[in-house]
């Protein structure tokens, strides 16, 4: 999913750059001063988790490898601002130091897997929690939808910026099935592994999930009839 320099014409990665920088800049101003001191150590800990996991690929098709976007894992533990900047970081850090991800593509980047699945993946997120039962396995799910399409959307995302300045000649009707087609797998990985890293933080310590912060402690913790303790 990284778009590596020259992919995408100058234009189209300068647009996409100015775009990121807005999308920071917001998150910037709605993330307050409060909220980033109470949740820096949280945040820091999803950005070194999602900077691990990205590093690691599994196979998908025909020799094409996928990894772990971790945008909405990262939205549905500290929220959608936050999990921006985490983000926005962690690309950062890979396209600087690590040459994972082109530097004039770096806006690119951050618009596919910052802002598309932590600000749009985290919206449909609260959709999905607004029908589906206010359980654990409620929040579970709509993690577990959520992952999948931000995939989806990030590789739609990509379609369409190689649309506008694709400096390639493979035609772009060819670009969509393969993108949106390979990614639709890879959608599956990325949601089993968010769906269980969330429930296992959910089953320790459920008031680090922002995501789940309006669902009482009884629902996440039920009272366990051999618990006499009480």
């Amino acid at each position: 999913m990284h778009v590596p320099d020259g992919f995408i014409d100058a234009q189209t990665s300068f647009a996409a750059g100015v775009v990121a920088a807005g999308g920071i800049g917001v998150s910037l101003r709605r993330v307050g001063q409060a909220t980033l001191e109470s949740r820096a150590a949280m945040t820091g800990l999803v950005a070194a988790f999602v900077f691990a996991a990205q590093m690691l690929n599994f196979p998908v098709v025909s020799g094409t490898s996928g990894h772990l976007i971790g945008g909405v894992l990262a939205a549905v533990l500290v929220g959608p601002w936050l999990a921006t900047l985490a983000m926005s970081t962690v690309l950062g850090v890979q396209a600087l130091v690590f040459a994972d991800g082109g530097i004039s593509a770096l806006g690119i980047n951050i618009v596919n897997m910052a802002l598309v699945p932590c600000l749009g993946g985290y919206a449909l997120f609260v959709l999905l929690r607004a029908v589906l039962p206010r359980s654990r396995t409620g929040v579970l799910a709509a993690t577990a939808v959520t992952a999948w399409a931000s995939v989806v959307a990030a590789s739609i995302a990509f379609t369409l910026e190689y649309a506008i300045g694709g400096t390639g000649s493979v035609p772009i009707g060819q670009v969509f099935g393969a993108m949106v087609g390979v990614h639709g797998i890879i959608g599956v990985g990325e949601a089993v592994i968010t769906t269980l890293t969330v429930g296992a933080v959910l089953a320790t310590r459920p008031d680090l999930v922002v995501g789940a912060a309006d669902l009482p402690a009884e629902v996440l913790h039920p009272h366990d009839p051999m618990d006499v303790s009480a």
